[in-house]
């Protein structure tokens, strides 16, 4: 037996990994199986060139809780360690096996699946752990070795009687950590970080029901046996060649991911790329609503296998966290606890990669079937809208796949859009107004106004539609393209034509007219403004300039520039009709009948625009019901 002190530059490291290193304890397990596979793949490829003379096997992980002793045991059948290579890779921290592994064979094989990069992996133990034990024998067929430390420098190293080669870790868990000793606490972070993992684990064993034979009697009973309790799937689906996988495999392992998920998803992206980097992983395309507060960190990221953590920010654009699915890349750089993304020039890569992948998916999908992909558009539109606002190339590809759906439920691409209404809706500037609408049913009067024109009136109700509409307007390339929603004004102000309309109400009618109209509404909030229109038209609208409304909803939504803005009283202006009869009937009543007359119109006005709430709501009722006695 040999004792010793471990080459660390602090006194006293260990309290520090406790506290520093790691910011979740649990991390301990998923270090401690990554090792244990990392050994079991490492003797898998020197068996392959010819530098191991044994048999490969069937190799597992074994996790076994001792309750009796306090212990917990990793067990692995990988290529072991002889006592000097304890002495090299254990005791000197930050000198990696895993590291110096790779660098003396990535020549002759890269892929050797090792997932550790970091030295200090093993000591994560003592974050749970008052005493540690590594019993070890190498495939070279050494003596075993058996090494002990407590917590503090100091260690001893002896040999040991194991026969079978691999490495066996054994943690006596401390008593403020003996939560980790409980059956159920194991499971859930084998399940969290190790159910894909490339080696089978075996946790305990479990009753297995095996199948009548045939001829059995009606009441026979199966009979049982116990088997082990393997927890992972040790080839998932974004392991696989896209060429080995059905639509099945996909919605499958869709469940897997997501058990208490009762929707299937849309449609899939399966990335799979060598070169520059490394990145496999499969996308999914859930159901969305309209709201953009929606959940993300369903992407989980795993490096070989392993889970790492399911914050993918700065790998995956923002405007794609919103998927779900799995991507697992080795050349994902972390810092030495995996918990965080460190800065890279690989990571942009990667990132940029997925958002093409994702578009040539997308316009793929669009060039298919247009019909399944206009029905799948709502579901979907949020995260390219949102993709188009944040990534320029991802812009560019979707200009030619995202959809433009109108009132009537028919659908444009941009460019359809452009070519359909260029011609009716180009006013007598020469600006080409697209109209549109946020709500079918509360603009339905002012849609229906529009339509009667001829207008194409688009129906674009998504949380971030300002946004979008100012990207199109400035990127178009067309300064006269402008976006207007219908309620914006009347629809012969919005696209104003040659034929000028002339009021029948002099100059002089309608300065004694506003005066009176603005003291009955008595409303700050509301700005008068007397036009003439067709006869046919409402006597009083309510309108919210374009360019207000718009500033104050990219505000709402985060618009850069914009702040404050959202915190503005609302400002409506009150268009009256002096083509109108009723305005005519206005101007001609007696005082008690003008404020009648205006007060109905007004609440009319405000109702068509849902703005007629609370006490006003009841006066307006009541006050119908006087007209019609």
């Amino acid at each position: 037996m040999s004792k010793g002190s471990i080459n660390v530059s602090v006194e006293n490291i260990f309290p520090l990994i406790k506290k520093f290193l790691y910011s979740d304890h649990e991390i301990f397990l998923r270090e401690l199986i990554s090792n244990a596979t990392d050994a079991t793949t490492k003797l898998k490829h020197l068996i392959s060139i010819g530098e191991a003379k044994v048999e490969y096997g069937n190799p597992q992980i074994e996790i076994k809780i001792d309750k009796e002793n306090k212990t917990l045991h990793i067990i692995d059948q990988g290529l072991g360690m002889t006592a000097e290579e304890v002495e090299k890779y254990i005791n000197q921290i930050a000198f990696s096996g895993a590291e110096e592994f790779l660098e003396k064979y990535k020549d002759s094989n890269n892929e050797t699946g090792v997932i550790g990069h970091f030295g200090l992996g093993f000591y994560s133990a003592f974050m749970v752990a008052d005493k540690v034990e590594i019993i070890t024998k190498s495939f070279k067929d050494e003596a075993a070795a058996h090494w002990t430390c407590d917590g503090s420098p100091e260690y001893t190293l002896e040999a040991h009687d194991k026969t079978e080669r691999g490495t066996e870790i054994i943690l006596h868990i401390s008593e403020d950590e003996k939560d980790f000793l409980e059956d159920s606490k194991i499971s859930g972070l084998l399940t969290k970080y190790n159910r894909f993992n490339q080696i089978p684990i075996k946790f305990g064993t479990k009753t297995e029901t095996l199948p009548l034979p045939e001829g059995a009697a009606e009441d026979a009973k199966p009979e049982t046996k116990e088997v082990d309790n393997i927890i992972n799937n040790t080839n998932p689906a974004w392991t696989k060649k896209p060429a080995d996988l059905e639509e099945d495999d996909y919605k499958n392992f869709y469940r897997e991911l997501y058990p208490m998920q009762f929707e299937e998803p849309l449609f899939n992206i399966h990335l799979n790329v060598d070169y520059p980097f490394n990145l496999t992983g499969i996308l999914y395309f859930p159901r969305l609503s309209q709201n953009m507060d929606i959940q993300k960190d369903k992407i989980q990221l795993y490096q070989n296998q392993v889970f790492v953590t399911d914050n993918v920010e700065g790998i995956v654009p923002d405007f794609l966290q919103m998927l779900k699915g799995v991507i697992d890349s080795p050349d994902i750089p972390l810092n030495v606890s995996r918990s965080y993304l460190q800065a890279d020039g690989a990571v942009k890569k990667i990132s940029g990669y997925i958002t093409k992948k994702v578009a040539d998916k997308l316009s793929s999908l669009f060039k298919k079937d247009r019909e399944d992909f206009e029905q799948k558009w709502n579901d979907i539109k949020v995260i390219i809208e949102y993709g188009m606002l944040s990534e320029d190339k991802f812009f560019d590809k979707a200009k030619k796949f995202a959809l433009y759906p109108t009132v009537n439920d028919t659908f444009f691409t941009y460019e359809e859009l452009v070519e359909k209404t260029k011609d009716s809706q180009t006013d007598k500037d020469g600006n080409h107004i697209i109209l549109y609408a946020a709500n079918k049913d509360a603009q339905h009067s002012y849609i229906e106004d529009a339509k009667a024109k001829g207008y194409e009136v688009l129906l674009l109700d998504s949380p971030i539609v300002s946004h979008l509409m100012q990207k199109l307007e400035t990127s178009s390339g067309d300064a006269k393209l402008q976006f207007k929603r219908v309620d914006a004004d009347h629809v012969d102000n919005l696209i104003k034509k040659d034929d000028a309309i002339i009021s029948k109400l002099s100059d002089e009618e309608k300065e004694k007219l506003k005066p009176v109209i603005e003291g009955a509404v008595n409303n700050t909030s509301y700005t008068v403004q007397l036009e003439a229109m067709d006869s046919s038209a409402s006597p009083f609208l309510i309108t919210v300039p374009e360019f207000m409304r718009r500033m104050k909803e990219m505000s709402a939504t985060g618009g850069g520039g914009m702040m404050g803005m959202g915190n503005m009283p609302e400002m409506y202006n009150l268009v009256v009709n002096t083509n109108h009869e009723l305005v005519s009937d206005i101007l001609n009543a007696d005082e008690t009948k003008q404020k009648e007359l205006i007060s109905q119109a007004f609440d009319l006005a405000k109702l068509s625009q849902n703005l007629l709430h609370g006490e006003e709501l009841t006066n307006f009722i009541k006050r119908s019901y006087e007209l019609i006695k």
